[in-house]
């Protein structure tokens, strides 16, 4: 009796190969990684913001009076005539902050704060 081997090229046999060290994550893990990761993010910004410190004593409000803008006035303008002391550029940041104005801009018929010390 004789013996036949049939050898089918589409069945492959298991190759070994070397393992390399690297991680790989499946989407799973992925959105566990991102998720830890923003968790992370998260609680750092609830640390970095509970450093805030307030009182319970209230503050002393700075003395304002309500200048209404003319056609023509410009912020310059209103600052000298608030500045007791000459300085301009010190008024124009005052009442700049106490405002929010972005810019030195000012329009006709707008209300603005202005410091009177």
């Amino acid at each position: 009796m004789s013996t036949m081997t049939i050898h089918h090229p589409t069945v492959s046999r298991p190759v070994s190969r070397p393992t390399t060290g690297t991680l790989r994550l499946t989407r799973r893990g992925r959105l566990v990684v991102l998720t830890l990761a923003l968790l992370a993010v998260l609680a750092a910004g609830i640390v970095i913001a509970s450093g805030s410190v307030a009182t319970d004593e209230p503050g002393t409000p700075v003395p304002t009076r309500v200048v209404m803008v003319g056609t023509g006035d410009t912020l310059w303008d209103i600052a000298a005539d608030a500045a007791d002391d000459g300085d301009v550029r010190a008024m124009i940041d005052r009442i700049e902050r106490l405002n929010a104005l972005d810019t030195g801009m000012v329009s006709a018929g707008q209300k603005l704060l202005v410091p009177t010390e």
